[in-house]
C-alpha cells in the first residue's frame, strides 16, 4: 500500500491510515478472519447475538409460553433487553443470560484466534466497544468471555471501552494528530461514519486539564440513522457536510473555535491518500471504494477553512479510531487490542510508545 503525503497546514506531513500515531503503533487492523462457513466477525456481532437470542426463545416456546412476549427480538431495544436482564421476572432474565452465554463462547472462541496473529503478539489486555459493548448484556458477555478464555489458561483482560462508544468513536480522533497541533484551541471536529449510523461531533479537548487527553468530552454531537433512509452516496456527503457546518456554526456561538482539523472514523482499509482500499460495503449508497472517490478531500473541498486558517482532514479505521479514544486508560500495559461489536466486528492491535 502506498504511503503518499497528506500535508498538515503548518506544511508537516501526516498520513491517512497511518501505522505510527503519535502514542502508539497500529500493528494491524480489519483483520477479517475466516473459518469453514464464513467470516469468524459474523459470529460476533450484533446481529449474532439476536440470533441467539431468538433461537433461545424458540426453544423455550416449545414448552410454554415466551417470557419476553410477541415483540421480535428484531425490535427489542438495548435498553428494553437490558431492563429484562435486570428486571424482577428471573425467567426472562436467564434466558437473556443464556443467549449471553452463548454469545461469549463465540467471542472467547474468537478472541483466542485473534490472539494467534502475529500482529496480536503481547496482546495484555483488549477493550471492547461498538454499541453491544455498551449494554449491560454486552458487559455480562464481555466478562464471561474472559472467565471462559482464562479457564483455558489464557492470560488476557477485556474491558468494556471507557467511553461510551458513541462518544469513543469521536474522541479517538483526536489521537490521530500530535496534540501541539491541538494547542490553543478548546475542541476539535470529528466524524464516525458507520453501517447504520453517522455521527458528527465537537470533541471538548481539555488539554489544560489533562494534556493526554483523558478529560477530553463530546461536547455536542448529531446522530443520523442513514440505513433507514438509504440515501444514495451524493446525498449521504450533502447530509454529513450540512451536519459539520452546524457544528461549527454552534461551537462558534458558545465560543469554543474548533482547531481547523477534523478527524474522520470510517470501515475498511484507509490508504495514505484518503482512499477505502476495502471493507466499505455497508457505507451509505455504496460505491465508497471507487478510485474517482476521496472522503476526506471530498470534505475539504466543501468546507476549505474552520475559522481563518485552511481546514485539514486526517482519516483512520473506525475500530483504531474508537480504540484510540482508550490510549490514556492503557498505559499500564504494552501490547493491547480493541474490538468493536456492531454492525460488524471491528478490530484493531496497538502497542504502546514509550517515551
Amino acid at each position: 500500500m502506498s504511503r503518499s503525503a497528506n500535508e498538515k497546514p503548518d506544511g508537516a506531513l501526516l498520513t491517512h491510515g497511518a501505522d505510527d500515531l503519535p502514542s502508539v503503533t497500529v500493528d494491524g487492523y480489519n483483520i477479517g478472519l475466516r473459518s469453514s462457513d464464513g467470516f469468524l466477525g459474523d459470529k460476533a456481532n450484533k446481529y449474532a447475538f439476536q440470533e441467539k437470542l431468538d433461537a433461545w426463545r424458540r426453544r423455550v416456546r416449545k414448552g410454554g409460553d415466551d417470557p419476553l412476549g410477541k415483540t421480535p427480538t428484531g425490535d427489542l431495544s438495548k435498553k428494553q433487553i437490558d431492563a429484562l436482564l435486570k428486571g424482577d421476572d428471573k425467567e426472562a432474565a436467564a434466558l437473556i443470560m443464556g443467549a449471553a452465554d452463548d454469545f461469549a463462547g463465540e467471542l472467547a472462541s474468537i478472541l483466542a484466534k485473534f490472539l494467534q496473529q502475529k500482529s496480536w503478539n503481547n496482546t495484555e489486555r483488549v477493550v471492547i466497544g461498538g454499541g453491544f459493548g455498551g449494554s449491560a448484556v454486552g458487559e455480562l458477555a464481555i466478562a464471561r468471555a474472559m472467565v471462559l478464555l482464562k479457564a483455558k489458561g489464557t492470560k488476557v483482560e477485556l474491558t468494556p471501552i471507557a467511553h461510551h462508544p458513541d462518544d469513543a468513536g469521536l474522541i479517538g480522533a483526536a489521537h490521530l494528530m500530535p496534540t501541539w497541533m491541538l494547542k490553543g484551541h478548546k475542541a476539535m471536529l470529528a466524524v464516525d461514519i458507520g453501517g447504520t449510523n453517522l455521527r458528527v461531533g465537537i470533541v471538548e479537548l481539555r488539554l489544560k486539564e489533562e494534556a493526554d487527553l483523558s478529560k477530553a468530552k463530546v461536547w455536542k454531537s448529531d446522530k443520523w440513522r442513514h440505513a433507514d433512509d438509504k440515501p444514495n452516496r451524493t446525498t449521504a456527503i450533502e447530509r454529513l457536510i450540512s451536519m459539520i457546518e452546524e457544528l461549527i456554526a454552534k461551537a462558534d456561538k458558545a465560543d469554543l473555535l474548533p482547531a481547523p482539523v477534523i478527524g474522520v472514523a470510517c470501515p475498511g482499509v484507509i490508504a495514505a491518500d484518503g482512499s477505502i482500499v476495502r471493507g466499505g460495503q455497508n457505507l451509505p449508497g455504496g460505491n465508497w471504494e471507487s478510485e474517482h472517490f476521496n472522503l476526506p478531500a471530498a470534505i475539504k473541498e466543501a468546507i476549505p477553512q474552520i475559522g481563518e486558517d485552511e481546514t485539514f482532514v486526517i482519516m483512520h479505521n473506525d475500530a483504531v479510531v474508537q480504540g484510540l479514544s482508550q490510549i490514556p486508560f492503557m498505559q499500564d500495559v504494552s501490547g493491547w487490542g480493541v474490538l468493536t461489536i456492531g454492525t460488524g466486528l471491528g478490530n484493531a492491535h496497538f502497542n504502546n510508545k514509550r517515551e
